[in-house]
């Protein structure tokens, strides 16, 4: 039996479905409080209630496991309540880890983050506490070391780091989602100049089965596929949508300050900012990387990210669950 721990969100869905492909006997821990619209096709798979913060209910969960996928986190760039991102990402992983080892599980993937290294550079290369930006990437850094050090001593612990995975279903939407969507409403009329490295979703979440199949325990793996600047992938959209692309190149000094005064008015209104001062900050360096270590030692080979991104335009402008 496989434990999995995000289903509700974009990657986890993702995972899951594959996991229902492969895997068969899955059970999927949510919260009581999700919204389980995107569980409603997961057909076959068992749901039980449960939080990352109620340990009894971690150890209902894992019963009869062996196997654990912990996607779940608080994925937010801005967040009224840092707080919430803390229990969720550090808390919460800590308290799943000590679980699913005190449960004897076989293999456990912990889902980090791109964000958690030091840039350019590769899984050889953490970023420095002093260079994390923001609650989510200090959140996700210190639950990665979390998970190290239950590997360290002796938790079958693989961690996988996703780069911008694009794709169907990303319900909330992501911040990399939201590039797509604030494209499709017009709502960006310039650019930075910034890049990430997108990936097909689906690729990503065959990523982790490989991470489980053939990941050393206390190793990162980078899951990613191409390195695009943000004017390429916005006229990638404008090819795929036919919808033309922004030509003015915002200078950094002016997005900086316009993050600074959003990020100060969402924190009186407690409505996200249209961009806050960590993704801006985030958008200083161009987050390139490579994913060779995966590929030579896991077989992953992510395809093209076109696909992805025009399945992404079709269902942000139908979305269904």
């Amino acid at each position: 039996m496989t434990l999995l721990t995000g289903a509700t969100g974009f990657l986890g869905n993702h995972l899951a479905r594959l996991l229902l492909q492969e895997v068969h006997d899955l059970r999927l821990l949510v919260r009581e409080t999700s919204d389980r619209r995107p569980l409603k096709s997961l057909v076959g798979a068992e749901t039980v209630l449960g939080d990352l913060q109620d340990r009894p209910s971690l150890d209902r969960a894992l019963s009869g496991c062996d196997q654990l996928f912990h996607v779940a986190a608080d994925y937010r760039l801005w967040s009224r309540r840092p707080d919430e991102l803390r229990r969720s990402n550090v808390e919460g992983t800590r308290n799943i880890l000590e679980a699913a080892a005190q449960a004897g599980l076989q293999k456990i993937v912990y889902t980090s983050t791109v964000g958690t290294l030091s840039l350019p550079g590769d899984e050889s290369t953490p970023a420095k506490p002093q260079d994390l930006s923001g609650p989510y990437k200090k959140t996700k850094f210190e639950a990665e070391q979390i998970a190290l050090d239950f590997a360290s001593r002796g938790a079958p612990v693989v961690i996988v780091n996703p780069t911008a995975p694009v794709g169907e279903r990303d319900f909330k939407p992501t911040p990399t989602g939201r590039i797509i969507v604030d494209f499709l409403e017009g709502r960006m009329p310039a650019y930075l100049d910034t890049g990430l490295n997108l990936v097909d979703v689906r690729d990503v979440a065959r990523g982790h089965l490989q991470a489980a199949e053939k990941g050393r325990p206390g190793e990162r793996y980078l899951l990613g596929a191409r390195n695009l600047t943000l004017q390429q992938i916005l006229e990638m959209l404008a090819e795929i949508t036919g919808r033309p692309a922004p030509r003015r190149q915002i200078p950094y000094a002016a997005a900086y300050g316009f993050a600074i005064l959003g990020t100060a008015w969402a924190s009186l209104t407690g409505r996200e900012p249209r961009a806050s001062l960590e993704a801006v900050r985030m958008a200083r360096k161009k987050m390139f990387v490579h994913s060779d270590k995966a590929a030579r030692e896991l077989g992953y080979r992510p395809g093209p990210v076109e696909p992805a991104l025009q399945r992404a335009v079709e269902w942000f402008q139908n979305p269904s669950y």
